[in-house]
C-alpha cells in the first residue's frame, strides 16, 4: 500500500514534526521486542518492523495526542502498542495468505516458517497488552482490546466471504473496518483519550481514523485493477488471480446478467481461471463502470475523514491530517 507516488508526502511532514516522539517509539519497540530466552523473536520481529514501513498508525496516535495538548509519555507507549498490533497481524496474515513477499522483502514465514510467524505474532500481541496496561487507563485498554478483537473478527469474516458471490458491499465494508480501519480509528481515538480531550474531539478522532482506514483499503483494492506495478509493487489483477472479492468486483456482480454471473462463479467461486479471463473481468468492470464507482466511494470516505476534523482545534497537525486524507486518495484522483 505504497504512498510514495504523489508530489508531496504528508506522512513525511508528520514524521518530521514528530521526530523526537517517533525516536522514542522506535527505541521502546526495540526494547520490548527483545527476548532473553527466545532469540528468534527479535530476529523475526526486526525483519518486519525494520523493513521500511512508514509507521503511519503510530504517527496517528502521536499526532492525535499532540493535537489535543498531551504532554506526558504514554502516547509513546500507545504508539508502540499500535505498531505491535499491526506487526502481529501482518505476521499472521502472511501465514493465512501464504504470502511470499511483504514490503518488497521475503516474508517471515518464508524465511523461517509458519510456526515462528504465528508464535512471534502472539508474542507481539502480548507485548502490546503489557504496554496498554502500563498507561493505567481502562478506557485505552478497552479501545485497543476491542480493536484487536475486531481485527481478528474481520479476518475470519473475510475467510468465509472471500469467494462467496453473495457477499454484499455491506459485508465488504464490515471486513474493511475489521482488517484495516479498526486499527486506524483506535490509533487516533486513544491519542485523544490519553490527552483527556473533550468527548466531541475523541469521537471526531475516531471518525477520522475510521474513514481514513476505509479510504485507504478501497484505494488499495482499486489499484489492483488499475495501478502501476512500479509504484504499487503489485501485479495488476493479483486480487482476481487470488479470487478475492473486492469492491469493484462486488459491484460488477451486483449488476451482472446470468452469463456474467456464470463467469464470476467459475473464476472466483470455483477457481477455474483460463487465459484471457483477467481481460474479460476488466471488460466487465469497465462495462458496469465499477472502477469509477469505487473511486467515488474512496473519495467520499476521504472527504468524511476530513470533515470529522472540523471538531478539532486549529493546529498544524490538523492540517497535516487533512492533507493525509487527500494524499491517501491522490493515487486515484
Amino acid at each position: 500500500m505504497g504512498l510514495d507516488e504523489a508530489a508531496t508526502k504528508p506522512h513525511e511532514q508528520l514524521a518530521a514534526h514528530l521526530t523526537a516522539k517517533l525516536d522514542a517509539v522506535n527505541e521502546l519497540i526495540r526494547k520490548r521486542m527483545a527476548s532473553r530466552h527466545a532469540p528468534r523473536i527479535p530476529e523475526v520481529t526486526a525483519h518486519l518492523v525494520e523493513a521500511g514501513g512508514k509507521r503511519l498508525r503510530p504517527m496517528l496516535t502521536l499526532a492525535a495526542a499532540d493535537m489535543c495538548g498531551y504532554g506526558g509519555e504514554f502516547d509513546v507507549h500507545l504508539a508502540a502498542t499500535v505498531e505491535f498490533i499491526h506487526t502481529a497481524t501482518l505476521l499472521h496474515d502472511d501465514v493465512v495468505d501464504e504470502s511470499a513477499q511483504r514490503r518488497g522483502r521475503p516474508t517471515a514465514n518464508l524465511l523461517w516458517d509458519n510456526k515462528s510467524s504465528v508464535l512471534v505474532g502472539d508474542y507481539l500481541f502480548s507485548r502490546a497488552f503489557q504496554l496498554m496496561v502500563e498507561t493505567g487507563s481502562l478506557r485505552v485498554l478497552d479501545i485497543l482490546a476491542n480493536a484487536s478483537a475486531t481485527i481478528a473478527e474481520g479476518e475470519v469474516l473475510q475467510l468465509t466471504a472471500a469467494r462467496d458471490l453473495s457477499t454484499t458491499e455491506a459485508i465488504y465494508l464490515q471486513i474493511v473496518r475489521g482488517k484495516t480501519a479498526a486499527l486506524f480509528s483506535a490509533a487516533t481515538e486513544v491519542g485523544g483519550v490519553i490527552a483527556s480531550a473533550p468527548e466531541t474531539q475523541v469521537r471526531a478522532l475516531y471518525e477520522y481514523g475510521d474513514a481514513l482506514g476505509i479510504a485507504f483499503q478501497i484505494v488499495d483494492d482499486l489499484l489492483d485493477y488499475q495501478g502501476d506495478m512500479s509504484v504499487t509493487g503489485k501485479n495488476v489483477g493479483d486480487d482476481f488471480r487470488e479470487r478475492k472479492l473486492t469492491l469493484p468486483v462486488i459491484k460488477a456482480i451486483a449488476a451482472a446478467d446470468d452469463d456474467e454471473r456464470a463467469f464470476w462463479r467459475r473464476t472466483i467461486e470455483k477457481g477455474d481461471q483460463r487465459d484471457g479471463d483477467l481481460d474479460h473481468a476488466m471488460a466487465l468492470l469497465n462495462a458496469h463502470d465499477t472502477l469509477s464507482q469505487t473511486r467515488q466511494d474512496a473519495l467520499a470516505w476521504a472527504e468524511k475523514a476530513k470533515s470529522a476534523l472540523a471538531a478539532m482545534p486549529e493546529h498544524s497537525l490538523r492540517t497535516m491530517l487533512i492533507d493525509l486524507a487527500d494524499y491517501v486518495v491522490a493515487r486515484i484522483s
